[in-house]
């Protein structure tokens, strides 16, 4: 079971410097996180002044508000009021800006490569008596509330990788854990498996993020 924490991810400023984004994961691992090389990135991004988002050519975006009321988000002259917990989709090469008319926010983004991956975005009520499974190719953000994780019932050898091969976060911020009930802090990811499946119990809030591959069709 991995969980990638929060609290030790790295800040980076964004590009135009309207913001700063913490990469949860990646990948490839390996690959930038400034430059765009990798094919598919999941990140929290502050909000803190209104103007022009940074493109991403190729890229197909999911943006979901995860703290504060609202961002309006004008993408290709066409304006769009996203609210809190309500995951939007656009083009990563679309012209886009933002406006902040009820003060700072924090986001969600997942960022794909089109055509090779496809990325989504679900936000689910947790409970106490119902654990919430975190399957192969997720992750799992508790966005706010209290929740614990357990790694689930086993049935081979536990498997680090992420989503669609990921192996956490670039950083290598992902902590292994070996058994037994492990609290989360706000914006934890716990990463998903094939094998032993993590499972999420408590009350609040619960992002799922899922990265799936593009199947082509043979020549």
């Amino acid at each position: 079971m991995e969980i990638i924490r929060f609290a030790e991810l790295k800040p980076e400023p964004w590009r135009n410097g309207g913001g700063v984004t913490r990469e949860i994961a990646s990948h490839p691992k390996a690959a930038s996180a400034q430059d765009g090389a990798w094919d598919w990135r999941v990140s929290i991004a502050d909000v803190g002044s209104a103007g022009a988002f940074s493109t991403f050519p190729g890229m197909e975006r999911v943006i979901t508000v995860i703290d504060g009321e609202l961002l309006l988000l004008t993408v290709d002259g066409e304006e769009h009021p996203l609210e809190k917990y309500r995951p939007f989709r656009f083009s990563g090469e679309a012209a886009s800006t933002s406006a902040l008319p009820t003060g700072d926010i924090r986001d969600l983004n997942v960022i794909a490569r089109a055509g090779e991956f496809k990325g989504y975005t679900s936000i689910i009520e947790l409970s106490k008596k119902r654990a919430h499974p975190v399957f192969e190719g997720q992750l799992a953000v508790l966005l706010e509330g209290k929740a614990s994780v357990s790694p689930g019932a086993e049935t081979s050898d536990v498997s680090a990788d992420g989503p669609a091969g990921s192996n956490g976060s670039a950083d290598g911020t992902a902590a292994d854990v070996p058994t037994g009930s492990v609290e989360l802090g706000r914006y934890d990811a716990v990463v998903g498996s094939d094998t032993r499946s993590p499972e999420v119990l408590g009350r609040g809030f619960l992002a799922v993020i899922s990265i799936d591959r593009v199947e082509h069709a043979p020549s």
